[in-house]
């Protein structure tokens, strides 16, 4: 049993004044239980505000000076969710032998922790956090997401099914995943491909406690596609192979234009023409965007621009510290 260790859990925040309260309470309990118990010797919660626009980050400061087990990062703006995790990740690699990761909206089972740790004390580097189902979900979420992680292992991606950023991972873990110098995160994706003893603590996902979710749709869709186009480059593959299709198919199309040319008949065509142009336009423009999805990355990640920067963080003695 690992009972010098040193647990933070990772909490980023956006707006999240309603849930606060209640997710500060429900962790404090957590870290004081597995305390009590012997399983680690010290627990903090650390909060990364992203750039919130309502009074996230006083309460963050109240709830440090009130509470001793936690603390807080504020970036100096919003650099969106898998960035923000980054950072309280990147700190914890630093400060803590273990971290869990986890979102503010309290859908995630804080239980599981224990459950997490227990593993981590048996030598597990990293432990996933895998829904169990999809009830609270909406049919078209539901299936959405199923094709997602359906497409990402077709495209070769390593991804844990029904798996988020809810994970416990080591310090040797942290300090590699840290190395990683890409811009473009999908974290769910990076941890698989590290490589280390692993395991899977399953849980119930509830509804959110309060507030409302940080990712509709048009930032699910966002996110699914960084996802496929930080882990694969069978998309640019594919644009060949459907290259080449079409080559094939204007080859069919020219010798039967010829053969009805020899046998002196009209070629009737208008509508098959007009249908061939904009099919095939339409596959140009649908390539010439994914190629362009790439260079974007490609630009994003030659600019070596800081994930993020710290504004202000709670802890005195750490204000010091630059990512």
């Amino acid at each position: 049993m690992k009972q010098h260790t040193r647990l933070m859990i990772v909490v980023p925040c956006y707006n999240e004044e309603e849930v606060l309260h209640e997710t500060t309470r429900q962790l404090t309990a957590i870290l004081q239980r597995l305390e009590g118990s012997g399983q680690i010797a010290s627990g903090k919660i650390l909060y990364v505000d992203d750039g919130s626009k309502d009074t996230t980050w006083q309460l963050i400061k109240g709830f440090s000076k009130e509470n001793g087990k936690v603390e807080g990062l504020k970036l100096a703006h919003n650099v969106g969710h898998q960035q923000a995790l980054w950072a309280g990740l990147e700190w914890a690699s630093a400060h803590a032998d273990a971290a869990v990761s986890i979102d503010a909206d309290l859908q995630d089972d804080v239980e599981s922790i224990i459950d997490m740790v227990e593993y981590y004390n048996k030598g597990i580097d990293i432990v996933y956090g895998v829904r169990k189902e999809r009830k609270t979900d909406t049919f078209f979420k539901r299936n959405t997401a199923l094709f997602f992680y359906r497409l990402m292992h077709s495209l070769g991606g390593e991804i844990v099914y029904n798996h988020a950023d809810f994970r416990l991972m080591s310090k040797r873990t942290l300090q590699a995943l840290v190395s990683y110098p890409e811009r473009n995160l999908f974290l769910r994706g990076m941890v698989c491909t590290l490589g280390f003893p692993s395991a899977i603590v399953y849980y119930d996902r509830k509804e959110r406690f309060a507030g409302e979710s940080k990712y509709p749709l048009k930032k699910m869709l966002s996110f699914a596609l960084d996802g496929i186009t930080s882990f694969s480059v069978r998309p640019l593959r594919y644009i060949v192979v459907l290259g080449l299709l079409f080559i094939l198919i204007s080859i069919i199309a020219i010798i039967y234009g010829l053969v009805r040319f020899a046998e002196g008949q009209t070629i009737p065509g208008w509508t098959s023409l007009m249908i061939s142009v904009w099919f095939i336009g339409g596959a140009v423009l649908t390539s010439i965007g994914i190629i362009g999805e790439y260079i974007g990355k490609i630009y994003k990640e030659v600019k070596q621009r800081p994930r993020y920067l710290i504004e202000e963080c709670t802890e005195e003695d750490n204000k010091s510290y630059k990512p």
